[in-house]
């Protein structure tokens, strides 16, 4: 698996949505940050640039590629394998670190994607869960009340 690969299988979970924060990395949510969604991946997209173009796609010069959620029974297992460490600021809550892209094949890192993504989505409050729940259009509507909400919030501090 590669960035791209990566990006566009992690848009597919369901009410998964990605942002840009914390410089240059894409964070991944299980459902609307702005609704109570919770973080399940993050992609470092420095480490993308300041590799070589064929080099790109399999490896970063410097840093980690990507983080995720692996839960409690998974995270030390994972640790096992060589490429995986704890994850910068998130290893208490579980959170492992690829190295490089090719550390697992491209079906055992959709699987561990897919695994991060349900299991941060089972924790989601109650209250995100019932806008969830919603018709798509009135869904889509509470989302940017939400945040609408957040954005004056953040102005007035």
């Amino acid at each position: 698996m590669h960035l791209e690969q990566a990006r566009a299988f992690l848009k597919r979970l369901p009410y998964a949505t990605e942002t840009m924060q914390w410089g240059a990395n894409l964070v991944y949510w299980a459902a609307d940050k702005a609704i109570g969604g919770k973080m399940f991946a993050l992609i470092n997209l420095d480490t993308q640039s300041r590799a070589g173009a064929e080099r790109s796609q399999q490896l970063a010069v410097h840093g980690l590629v990507l983080s995720f959620y692996a839960g409690p029974e998974r995270y030390n297992e994972l640790l096992e394998n060589e490429g995986t460490v704890p994850a910068p600021y998130l290893a208490r809550a579980y959170w492992v670190a690829l190295e490089r892209w090719n550390v697992f094949s491209t079906a055992e890192l959709e699987d561990l994607l897919r695994a991060a993504h349900a299991g941060v989505a089972a924790k989601l409050p109650a209250r995100t869960g019932r806008v969830l729940a919603m018709p798509a259009a009135e869904r889509k509507k509470a989302i940017m009340e939400a945040r609408r909400l957040r954005e004056s919030k953040s102005k007035q501090a």
